[in-house]
């Protein structure tokens, strides 16, 4: 039995079923999912807790699977209820984009776009782009979230993002997602001004160095170990592992720890300040940044103009060193 009563196994696929899944059912399952229980989820709906649950049941029992436990965790996912959560955010998001967009038409208030992009994109080219945008648009609501692969991905396969602009290896992401290429981003060493390393040039003499790296999926700092590793140079001896920029800048300034990163954002005149390059050769080959989407499903009106701008802006003034 399910958590709502409805016969089936975890990893059993959906089968075909004659009737079709309601939107009130779609909607308390991902709010189950966001809230984390049925009774927050029921709160947050304005629901009782029994029409949710009889909600829930009835979704199950329409497509024969358990969609989620309950352990003492809380509520779980069966492999089933998470197909089915990917799917439904995506579905509930693709309508409210299409309502949104007849709102528009009729006159009705401003567009709504949700990004994500790199900081590079951020300094380089976000701030003029933004200002175009809003003399097209009026009051536009734009959610802006960091272009960490690790992220971005889900978020754009269930519909929360609209596009990212981002570094990615475009043969290691999901068939899902489609990639545009922009352009190159070259990387640099870098540390703070009068390091004691600066004059390095060779990666022997940073043997001994202390580094703070973002290693998450498709950054650079784990492209570097991987090159590292290939080079037989091998990896750094004591690194933090820093997820935020601000950080990762905010040690590089006040600390001795180098680290690696698009060369234009060091170079930058307010993110750089106190920190220089450090001219170490050979270095990993530079990454790719490009424009990454929902493959087969077309973008909004404004999300299209908003991606172009920026790839317009990031062509014209190409990301390289």
């Amino acid at each position: 039995k399910g958590l709502c009563g409805a016969a089936g196994t975890a990893g059993h696929p959906l089968p075909v079923v004659g009737n079709a899944v309601k939107n009130h059912q779609l909607k308390a399952l991902v709010q189950v999912a966001e809230s984390g229980s049925i009774r927050a989820a029921a709160r947050t709906m304005n629901l009782c807790q029994s029409a949710l649950t009889k909600s829930l049941r009835e979704l199950e029992e329409e497509l024969g699977v358990e969609l989620m436990t309950r352990s003492y965790k809380g509520i779980e996912f069966t492999d089933a209820g998470q197909t089915l959560l990917t799917r439904a955010r995506l579905a509930l998001a693709l309508l409210d984009k299409a309502q949104d967009e007849i709102a528009l038409q009729r006159g009705g208030a401003g567009v709504h776009v949700s990004i994500a992009v790199t900081p590079l994109v951020g300094i380089r080219v976000l701030p003029q782009v933004l200002l175009e945008f809003e003399r097209i648009h009026t009051a536009p609501r734009i959610n802006l979230s960091e272009g960490f692969l690790t992220t971005l991905i889900p978020q754009l396969i269930d519909g929360r993002l609209d596009f990212a602009v981002a570094l990615a290896d475009s043969a290691s992401l999901p068939f899902e997602l489609a990639f545009e290429a922009i352009g190159p981003v070259a990387s640099a060493v870098a540390g703070r001004r009068d390091h004691p390393l600066a004059g390095a040039r060779t990666w022997a003499e940073l043997s001994d160095a202390k580094w703070v790296l973002n290693l998450t999926a498709g950054s650079q700092g784990n492209n570097l170990l991987n090159w590292l590793n290939a080079q037989g140079i091998g990896e750094p001896r004591d690194t933090i592992r820093c997820d935020s920029p601000l950080l990762m800048l905010e040690l590089m300034q006040r600390t001795d720890r180098l680290s690696i990163g698009p060369a234009l954002l060091f170079s930058d005149p307010l993110i750089g300040q106190g920190i220089q390059r450090i001219d170490v050769q050979p270095l990993p080959r530079p990454m790719e940044l490009g424009l990454i989407t929902l493959r087969g499903i077309p973008l909004s009106r404004a999300a299209r103009q908003l991606a172009s701008m920026i790839v317009r802006h990031l062509r014209h003034s190409p990301p390289r060193a």
